[in-house]
């Protein structure tokens, strides 16, 4: 069967670009006509040490030579790693392994329930979720998502999920009852237009949890493993939660997800309440200590924040010199939302054929997500062609 044949069998879900790409190495990625991209998104916050690190591509070959698979029926050592370093990084207690972000949220909704149901013995159900979030696209995970576009079609939805605007304390007040188990939120809403979460709103709803015995369940499937210049966004707002989701960036591609959790909601996952086949196999799990240590031993926070300010002052500069065009810079670390008073469309259309892969958020937003490896030359090159886009198509 030919490639064009293939293509045609796959459900037509995703809006593709018309590029297919062959190979990857650090920032760049390759067509199968041999062009070469300069990958501004890090595969959507995924290849944050770029593409094929080194360090990864070693565990894991050497993983693949001893063990792939033997079901979590066992103790497995480098597991039992992995969960030990979060562990220490995030403050955090116990750790839970899966494959994706969704899994992960799932996770977590499913630990807060049962931890008000069988650790707490209450009737609480209720998850409160924000405008503009995106949590997944499980049935659970799309229905506690703040975007009713990723909703339809799937009706009946699943109950017990409450939203409300985000950065709103009286709403938030409002829609807490004796039926909440949780809030749960993202201190960056990435697919929600890049928008952070104020402080004050932040330690709010810290403050709103501890008084009502609330889990406080924020998703870093986006914003952890150092995206935000810190290993978790939450460290950056000063507060604990009680559960984190992750995914993405944790194997640098390769697909692995995971939960924390505090010591009292940890101790609600009793064996036979959860549990996931493939969740923490050994070569997800080589992928993610490799992927920890390497930030950690190359010091790669540092470069991240170093990073965000030169990527910073050149998107003021530019919106300075298109007032009427740039409306706003935001986010943390790496990632950073550029928005526009025009749709952004356009824009990314001509970045991708000059060779700068690019990704929206929203209609009039453009999502950066460099990678941690990217160099000041690279973003001045981006920053050059993002004025030719503007004065081309906007």
């Amino acid at each position: 069967m030919s490639t064009v044949e293939s293509v045609c069998n796959l459900m037509n879900n995703y809006a593709r670009w018309s590029i297919r790409l062959v190979k990857g190495k650090g920032n760049a990625v390759w067509d199968e006509a041999g062009k070469q991209y300069l990958d501004f998104t890090s595969g959507i916050a995924v290849a944050s040490l770029g593409h094929v690190p080194d360090a990864v591509a070693n565990a894991l070959h050497e993983q693949v030579d001893t063990l792939w698979h033997c079901s979590n029926l066992f103790e497995i050592p480098i597991q039992e790693k992995l969960a030990a370093k979060l562990a220490d990084l995030s403050g955090l207690d116990g750790v839970f392994f899966c494959n994706s972000g969704a899994e992960a949220n799932e996770a977590a909704i499913k630990i807060a329930r049962r931890y008000a149901q069988k650790v707490k013995q209450t009737d609480r159900y209720e998850v409160i979720t924000f405008d503009q979030s995106f949590h997944g696209r499980t049935l659970a995970t799309l229905t506690a998502t703040g975007q009713a576009k990723v909703k339809e079609g799937f009706a009946p939805l699943p109950e017990g999920f409450i939203t409300v605007p985000y950065n709103d304390s009286e709403a938030l007040k409002a829609a807490i009852t004796d039926k909440t188990c949780a809030i749960m939120l993202e201190l960056v809403q990435g697919e929600g237009g890049v928008h952070p979460a104020e402080q004050a709103w932040v330690n709010e709803i810290r403050e709103l949890c501890d008084a009502h015995d609330l889990v406080l369940i924020v998703d870093e499937v986006q914003t952890g493993i150092g995206r935000t210049g810190t290993w978790f966004a939450f460290q950056q707002y000063g507060i604990k939660p009680d559960v984190v989701s992750l995914a993405k960036a944790l194997g640098s591609g390769f697909p692995v997800g995971a939960i924390m959790a505090v010591g009292k909601v940890a101790e609600a996952f009793a064996p036979g309440s959860h549990g996931s086949t493939f969740g923490g196999n050994p070569l997800a799990m080589a992928a993610g200590l490799a992927t920890v240590t390497e930030i950690e031993e190359q010091g790669y926070l540092q470069k991240v924040n170093q990073l965000h300010d030169v990527l910073v002052g050149e998107l003021k500069q530019l919106q300075s010199l298109y007032a009427d065009k740039v409306i706003d810079v935001r986010g943390l670390g790496l990632l950073l939302g550029l928005e526009l008073s025009v749709p952004v469309a356009d824009i990314l259309t001509y970045m991708r054929e000059k060779g700068v892969i690019l990704l929206q958020a929203g209609p009039q937003v453009i999502r950066m997500l460099p990678s941690f490896v990217t160099t000041e030359a690279e973003i001045k090159q981006v920053i050059a062609l993002l004025k030719e886009a503007i004065e081309q198509t906007a």
